[in-house]
């Protein structure tokens, strides 16, 4: 798979209009401006923080999976203060109801005599950017609640739609290690979620910084760096952004080499995966890319842009066999697998 030099990444393409060349400068510059300043709270997660970003300039939902303590939270809220965002945090628990998620009709008088009427009361859904704190906890009927509404950004209650604002961001997450009294979602929920986005543990120099800095009682005041339309522009400016065949090419084949069923499967696969991604990854891959493209100031979506987010798009949609998780392989091997086999075959 060959990688784009310098100056491929600068190539303007014909199809962009100097209006998108500079809105991708000021992208750029924005992200950085971002970073930096959820960099004042949140020490590390650089990649994470990349992520959720090209999952939003994407109009896609990410679901978060680390362990307790690595400020999930935070980050999320974090990003939310920076972007100008409302935000809703929602603690998933087995006796949440969809009408706590959604909102419910409520008997109010009109002030007029004894008339009433039902009013619409929105749930914590109605914001911008949604964290669904572990999602695994409640069950099916309420997870798919939130589903409905990641799906068709609105929600249905007592047979009237309600439209979510836009933009419109989940952020879901769940701890792996505790799944005792859980209800794990189904793979064709995990396929409505994007990306998969692994939190990991901050190195020794960035926990030494933790220590330093998060324990003094002074907690920095964020500044708003973009406001909600000049996001929904930069989602616009996006889908714009040109792609060439040979991407949308890697795309599908890295795809379709994930089925085990596929005669273009690697023998190795099919010993080890029982189920492979389908259609619904390859937009996001070509999605992905072009969010990672722009962030970098890129004027079309790479090869190298593809490779950056194949792992945490196809993570979830490979379902592993027993075979591979008594040998130690995991969905995120087979992918970086893939990827380095399909990098020899452009040499």
């Amino acid at each position: 798979m060959a990688t784009k030099t310098t100056t491929e990444k600068r190539k303007t393409p014909k199809e962009l209009s100097g209006g998108d060349v500079k809105a991708i400068e000021e992208l750029r510059s924005s992200y950085e401006d971002i970073t930096s300043e959820v960099g004042k709270i949140i020490i590390g997660q650089d990649a994470v923080i990349e992520r959720m970003l090209t999952c939003m300039l994407s109009r896609g939902h990410a679901l978060l999976m680390g362990v307790p303590g690595l400020a999930k939270t935070l980050l999320v809220n974090s990003l939310a203060q920076t972007t100008s965002l409302s935000f809703g945090r929602i603690q998933f628990t087995p006796d949440l109801m969809p009408s706590d998620v959604t909102g419910t009709e409520i008997l109010q008088s009109t002030g007029e005599g004894l008339e009433r009427e039902f009013v619409f009361a929105k749930g914590p859904l109605f914001a911008n950017v949604i964290l669904a704190d572990e999602i695994n906890r409640t069950p099916p009927k309420t997870q798919s609640a939130l589903l409905e509404a990641m799906q068709e950004k609105r929600v249905t209650v007592a047979g009237k739609h309600h439209v979510l604002p836009e933009p419109f961001f989940v952020l879901a997450t769940q701890n792996p290690i505790e799944q005792e009294g859980t209800y794990p979602l189904p793979e064709a929920q995990l396929d409505r979620f994007m990306f998969l986005i692994q939190v990991e543990y901050p190195s020794r120099d960035e926990e030494i910084r933790i220590s330093q800095e998060t324990t003094t009682g002074n907690i920095p005041k964020l500044k708003k760096v973009i406001t909600g339309k000049k996001l929904r522009e930069f989602q616009e400016l996006v889908e714009r952004v040109p792609v060439p065949d040979h991407v949308h090419e890697l795309a599908v084949d890295l795809v379709r080499r994930t089925r085990p069923k596929s005669d273009e499967s690697p023998a190795w696969l099919r010993r080890w995966v029982q189920w492979g991604a389908g259609p619904r990854a390859v937009q996001f891959l070509i999605r992905g890319a072009k969010a990672r493209a722009v962030l970098h100031g890129n004027y079309m979506a790479s090869t190298e842009d593809i490779e950056a987010v194949a792992e945490p798009v196809l993570f979830h949609r490979i379902l592993t066999n027993f075979h591979a998780r008594s040998e130690g392989m995991t969905s995120s091997e087979v992918v970086k697998r893939l990827i380095s086999e399909a990098r020899k075959e452009k040499r």
